[in-house]
């Protein structure tokens, strides 16, 4: 019988992602199910939030109320089922009743690996066998394109234009601003610009 191991998601009460998180691993621990139960994941993103000219960093949950387990799966010895995967009962059962899980992720409550797509998506190839979180870095601003808004500092400090383009990737943004009669394109650290009030 081949054993492989695939990733899948759990579903917990909400706020219990860590604890349940940990009470996995502790349950791998003392049942030493470490060939059975090789992950435990809570998808993160950081949030790099940019207000008026302060710039806040915070961390938060992609899925609040999911965490991502890597098991061991075989396939069913069952007549007419030789290449359905399937987590085995033993494990099956540790996850399912772990305190502050209320079930696994697929049609009935039946576990359903993620395909190789959203494995990569979340970025679980790199978490390969070891604990720990996923993370991504977002950030996030309170204008956009389009918007009117006021620079807060540097040379154009106190000029207003409208915001042409937003490159968080880069920490920029771009604002057309009216300077001595002439309309000009301005790129600027984002937390250099504030959305104008109306």
């Amino acid at each position: 019988m081949a054993v492989e191991a695939r990733w899948f998601i759990i579903h917990t009460y909400s706020g219990y992602e860590n604890k349940v998180a940990e009470n996995i691993e502790k349950i791998v621990e003392n049942r030493k199910m470490q060939d059975k139960i090789f992950g435990v994941c809570i998808p993160l993103e950081k949030v790099v939030e940019v207000r008026d000219d302060k710039t806040v960093e915070v961390e938060r949950k992609i899925f609040p109320g999911y965490v991502v387990v890597k098991l061991a799966v075989e396939y069913s010895d069952k007549e007419g089922e030789e290449n359905v995967l399937k987590v085995p009962d033993e494990t099956w059962h540790a996850i399912r009743y772990t305190r502050g899980v209320t079930g696994f992720v697929g049609p009935d409550g039946k576990p359903v690996p993620l395909t190789a797509d959203e494995v990569k998506k979340l970025g679980l190839e790199k978490t390969d066998s070891e604990d720990g979180d996923i993370s991504r870095v977002v950030t996030e601003v309170s204008y956009s394109e389009g918007d009117l808004v006021t620079i807060t500092d540097g040379i154009m400090e106190g000029n207003s234009g409208v915001v042409e383009a937003i490159d968080t990737a880069n920490n920029v943004v771009r604002v057309i601003v009216s300077f001595m009669g002439k309309e000009a394109p301005v790129e600027l650290p984002l937390n250099q610009v504030k959305k104008a009030i109306d």
